[in-house]
């Protein structure tokens, strides 16, 4: 079975009450949107879109951009197209792919994108260093990555942290505390300007990368 098999596996009926249930610990989402500074006419893509929540709320607050959703799980697109908000938007397009093997010209993208956004999907990935290196190969000089995702909760009670672990390893969610090191090493060889933050007692992280040019 591959992955775009076993995130329709997995999704068959969560989708159905996705945006309800996600709502309540996927922390920093919408946090992480209103800190991306999109500009008219630019080019934004979402790596694992899912029923595209937060492509809606860019496009309502940018609405002359261009966002692009990409998911592994086609069945969570369905649920995205069936959304009625996303009825309502003209400023979306959505395609069925994986994030290592993602291209701006899938989307008919020349040049590379703008803005790349993760939110919560590299803990959802094993080789999930080849998203992020995907990702800056993606990107237009001077564009940016953002990430929000699970951090290693250091600051929280150590019976919440592995009650946590335990409880997302149910749903195939496996943060790597690797991560920000992981990030600081890549902008140290790359360049570019990289801030991480993070929040509510260490439960997430949220990253901002912009690419530095050749």
């Amino acid at each position: 079975m591959d992955a775009a098999q076993k995130m329709d596996q997995q999704y068959r009926y969560q989708r159905y009450v996705y945006d309800l249930s996600r709502k309540y610990y996927l922390l920093g989402r919408d946090t992480l949107l209103s800190e991306i500074s999109v500009k008219a006419g630019e080019h934004v893509l979402e790596v694992g879109c899912g029923t595209a929540r937060n492509l809606i709320k860019l496009s309502s607050m940018h609405p002359e951009a261009k966002l692009y959703g990409l998911d592994a799980s086609q069945l969570m697109l369905d649920s995205a197209y069936e959304k009625r908000q996303f009825q309502k938007t003209n400023n979306i397009a959505l395609k069925q792919g994986l994030a290592q093997q993602v291209t701006p010209e899938q989307f008919g993208v020349e040049g590379g994108f703008d803005h790349i956004v993760c939110p919560y999907v590299l803990s959802m990935i094993p080789n999930w260093h080849e998203v992020i290196e995907q990702a800056i190969k993606n990107l237009k000089v001077g564009g940016s990555l953002h990430i929000v995702d699970f951090s290693d909760q250091s600051a929280m009670p150590t019976w919440f942290s592995k009650l946590l672990l335990t409880w997302l390893d149910w749903f195939n969610v496996h943060p790597d505390p690797k991560l920000p090191a992981y990030l600081a090493t890549l902008s140290e060889r790359l360049g570019g300007e990289l801030t991480i933050k993070q929040i509510a007692g260490r439960y997430a992280l949220i990253v901002h990368y912009t690419k530095q040019g050749e």
